[in-house]
């Protein structure tokens, strides 16, 4: 185990004074420690200067305000790190990144041998360079043995005119669902069905293979490669010219292969423009 000034081991300064929760965790200056019963900060944070940290995982976590070069160290090692993560897990690295504040913001790096999983599946890499953290709710990830997965809970206050109100009794605000022809759809319901069945990482199938299910539930429609192809990329234009990203090959860059078409039923899927039970459409065909 590393320890206080031995290689690797997080730095300690004449600042990092303070008083642990008991369990070991390191103190820092002018942090305030989380304890485990804390409640998710899904549900927010706040705190009177804006610009205010808050870092919690199963075993707790601290807040501390911002200032240039203040950090919170997050990983397996309770002693020499603010927030311990994942403690039980020789996975996790035992310092495994760092919140660090500057330049009026605060950032994520990566110390450890495992990559952090950040917003929108972006993978963070030991010594690659940090990434900025948005103002409000950000969840990381790092995977560990047999499949686990420890999160790392981050709250970035922001001025108190900004935070969210309730709305208990406001109108649900539907999703932007796209109007799809009856064989466009039948058509992207089979380009999609291992989507649609949950499979674990699907994949589309071919124009071939689409059009050949097609043709074996319509024999008199003349479904070809084709035809399948010329609707799926009408609705792929469509819905790029009304503002959804990745749907064009400048976008996605070569080799394309099924990344057009995977991208496009992802979207269909979070729009609910197809759901699970458009697959009665095959037995209805």
């Amino acid at each position: 185990m590393r320890g206080p000034g031995m290689p690797g081991a997080p730095r300690r300064g004449p600042g990092d004074r303070g008083t642990t929760d008991g369990g070991g965790r390191r103190p820092v200056q002018g942090g305030r420690l989380l304890p485990a019963t804390h409640g998710s900060l899904a549900r927010g944070a706040s705190a009177p200067l804006p610009g205010t940290v808050f870092a919690l995982a199963l075993t707790g976590g601290m807040t501390l305000g911002p200032g240039d070069g203040r950090e919170v160290l997050f990983g397996r090692n309770r002693p020499d790190v603010h927030v311990c993560l994942g403690e039980d897990d020789t996975q996790v690295s035992r310092h495994q990144g760092t919140l660090t504040h500057r330049d009026g913001r605060w950032w994520v790096s990566n110390a450890g041998r495992l990559p952090i999983r950040c917003a929108g599946a972006r993978l963070l890499f030991r010594d690659e360079e940090p990434l900025p953290l948005d103002t409000g709710y950000t969840p990381l990830f790092v995977g560990g043995a047999r499949g686990r997965e420890h999160l790392l809970e981050v709250f970035v206050t922001g001025p108190e005119d900004e935070r969210p109100v309730p709305r208990h009794g406001d109108v649900t605000r539907p999703p932007r669902v796209w109007v799809l022809t009856e064989p466009e759809k039948l058509a992207l319901v089979v380009l999609g069905r291992r989507y649609l069945l949950h499979e674990l990482r699907p994949q589309p199938l071919t124009w071939r293979q689409t059009a050949a299910e097609l043709a074996g539930l319509q024999p008199p429609a003349g479904w070809t490669d084709k035809r399948v192809e010329h609707l799926v990329t009408a609705v792929r234009v469509r819905l790029s010219r009304d503002g959804v990203p990745w749907l064009t090959r400048e976008e996605v860059g070569e080799p394309v292969g099924n990344a057009l078409n995977d991208h496009l039923i992802r979207a269909l899927l979070a729009s609910t423009t197809l759901v699970p039970m458009d697959l009665a459409l095959i037995d209805a065909a």
